[in-house]
């Protein structure tokens, strides 16, 4: 890697850490590694990187990535570590982002805010995505390092955004994912295997993500109005698929939630609007 190599130090080797420090080691550049529970460390040491034996010690690197499974936890540890340059990659809510990018600043340590959009086994591949937000010349200072991992996407210099994204995204992925558990436990009621259904779902579910460019234009412009599919016609859909699952003997939580929603802004004026008004009773 010539004059690209860094020394690069991972805090925390769960299953998201380790893969991180892999990837580094992959690419050619020092790697050193510290966890609390030091055995973690084996594979790591065994392909070359070094463990650091306090963080004070792994803070020793050009920059240090933190991985750790909160920010209760990963308080003390960088407050004991003090790095230089920080790229935080512990998961939290916007505001604790922003706190310890507050920290950073009044401790002089160069700090960028990030959350991973992939699974372990994806850190270091095309397909892995990692948005990023904070100081914006800490980020182009260490996009070689940033871009091992996967593809780098800054968001802004507010320290929050890449949370505020990463929840967002992750709330739609939940949602989808509950909603095609409710599927198959409904038309498994009658004997119809995931094996069968996925494909249909699969097609169906590419189809509703044409919806959303329009969706978010109308909540943009503020403008519901629809010639297309209004909502009350949509709440009544919801009405049917909340008794059907019942009818079947399968709980109705997923579609019922939905269906409260819905019903709320029909109540407040939006039966003839576009589903995308909905967003008035969610704010």
């Amino acid at each position: 890697m010539g004059e690209s190599r860094k020394h690069v130090s991972v805090l925390g080797l769960g299953r998201m850490g380790a893969a991180l420090a892999g990837a580094l080691l992959g690419a050619g550049h020092d790697v050193s590694v510290w966890n609390r529970s030091p055995l973690k460390a084996g594979p790591l040491l065994d392909r070359g990187a070094r463990l650091a034996a306090t963080p004070g010690e792994a803070a020793s690197a050009d920059v240090v990535i933190s991985c750790l499974s909160t920010y209760d936890i990963q308080r003390p540890v960088l407050a004991a570590a003090s790095p230089k340059v920080l790229v935080n990659l512990t998961s939290g809510t916007p505001e604790q982002a922003r706190e310890a990018a507050k920290w950073a600043a009044s401790a002089g340590i160069e700090y960028v805010d990030g959350v991973i959009m992939a699974v372990p086994q994806g850190i270091g591949t095309p397909d892995a995505r990692i948005l990023y937000s904070g100081s914006a010349p800490v980020f182009e200072a260490q996009r070689g390092v940033l871009e091992v991992l996967g593809e780098p996407v800054f968001l802004g210099e507010d320290a929050g955004l890449a949370a505020l994204y990463d929840l967002a995204l992750l709330g739609m992925m939940w949602s989808s994912m509950g909603g095609y558990l409710h599927a198959l436990a409904l038309v498994g009621t009658e004997g119809v295997r995931p094996a069968q259904f996925t494909p249909m779902a699969l097609g169906w579910h590419t189809a509703v993500g044409g919806f959303l460019t329009g969706i978010g234009a109308q909540v943009a412009d503020g403008d519901y109005e629809t010639d297309v599919s209004a909502l009350d016609i949509n709440a009544a859909g919801l009405g049917l698929l909340v008794e059907t699952s019942r009818a079947q003997g399968i709980g109705t939580a997923v579609p019922a939630a939905l269906k409260e929603l819905f019903d709320r802004a029909v109540a407040a004026g939006h039966g003839s609007h576009a589903i995308a008004s909905v967003i008035e009773e969610i704010r």
